[in-house]
């Protein structure tokens, strides 16, 4: 069996799909209630528990059916202000469930983020000696980096794999509201409005879009915690994006290029509350993950933009 938290989000169901295709039918989905009627799990082979079950009945699951546990659910809005309820469910839940496996001697692997990384003043290396002096410009981004503090301070980064997702985007986003990806909601604005909005910068070293993210589609993410479930002897804490940074107008010219639309983009005041945290630049230092073994390219991100448009978001079931 293949314990699966957040298997009913984004990242998570097209990690299910995969483990699937690959042999996994065995698949325990940890979610919230709501999400057990998601349609992220049309067509898939699994079975559902509630997340705060799961855990607070932990120590009851026979572990030794268990192959590994993918660590991928957790609180995971920038915006989010309530911190005793990201250190419940992003720190002290993961340290639990970590606690566990480790103990059990299962595989674990989880989902850390780029927002560890804060304005990237410090760089985007994944060193384990970094991880301490980071400063994440919001709370989300804090309370994962407690926890690969907690990882690493422990030595569990030597029997664990961690992964720092970049800008993740894809099919089974559409429930993610505010927190979707710019493709998914700008996809939308080009069919009602045949524009694209974008925020003007607030920085005078930026024109406006021309700020960067390192986007990183959602399959070759999941290709890669694939390829650590099956490389069990790959262990540490990885920066998980392309590599490449890109600006939000070639994100947003690679849409309207997909949708065969002419490139309309409308600046719009970056909002205050935005603009205290936001983000001018990522680029993930991908030189760990390729050192440990990860030999499989990336897709560009004209070509993944228009696959997610062409093969999804353009169908009457765009689900993955």
């Amino acid at each position: 069996m293949v314990i699966l938290t957040g298997g009913a989000g984004f990242i998570g169901s097209v990690l299910l799909r995969k483990l699937n295709d690959s042999g996994h039918d065995d698949v325990l989905v940890i979610d919230r209630p709501e999400m057990e009627r998601s349609q992220n799990l049309d067509g898939k082979e699994y079975r559902f528990e509630e997340c705060d079950r799961f855990i607070d009945n932990l120590d009851k699951i026979d572990a030794s059916n268990v192959e590994a546990v993918l660590h991928i659910g957790a609180i995971t809005s920038t915006t989010e202000t309530n911190w005793e309820l990201l250190e419940r469910y992003n720190t002290d839940y993961s340290r639990k469930l970590a606690a566990w496996s480790f103990e059990n001697k299962i595989r674990f692997i989880y989902a850390s983020s780029a927002a560890t990384y804060g304005d990237g003043s410090l760089g985007f290396s994944d060193a384990n000696e970094m991880t301490a002096t980071l400063k994440p410009l919001n709370a989300y981004g804090e309370s994962k980096r407690r926890f690969d503090q907690w990882i690493i301070e422990h030595g569990h980064d030597l029997r664990c794999c961690g992964f720092k997702f970049f800008n993740v985007f894809g099919p089974n986003e559409y429930h993610k509201g505010d927190m979707a990806s710019l493709v998914f909601k700008a996809y939308n604005q080009i069919r009602e409005t045949g524009a694209i909005r974008l925020f003007q910068s607030a920085d005078p070293r930026y024109k406006d879009g021309e700020f960067t993210r390192d986007f990183i589609y959602v399959t070759d993410a999941v290709d890669v915690l694939m390829w650590a479930l099956n490389n069990t002897k790959v262990n540490g804490i990885f920066n998980l994006g392309t590599g490449r940074s890109r600006s939000w107008n070639d994100l947003a010219n690679a849409l309207f290029a997909a949708m065969h639309k002419p490139s309309n983009i409308i600046y719009i005041e970056m909002p205050d509350n935005v603009k205290k945290q936001y983000q001018y630049f990522t680029e993930a230092d991908m030189s760990k993950l390729r050192k440990a073994g990860y030999t499989k390219s990336f897709q560009p991100l004209e070509d993944s933009v228009a696959d997610y448009a062409k093969n999804y978001l353009m169908q009457a079931n765009p689900y993955y």
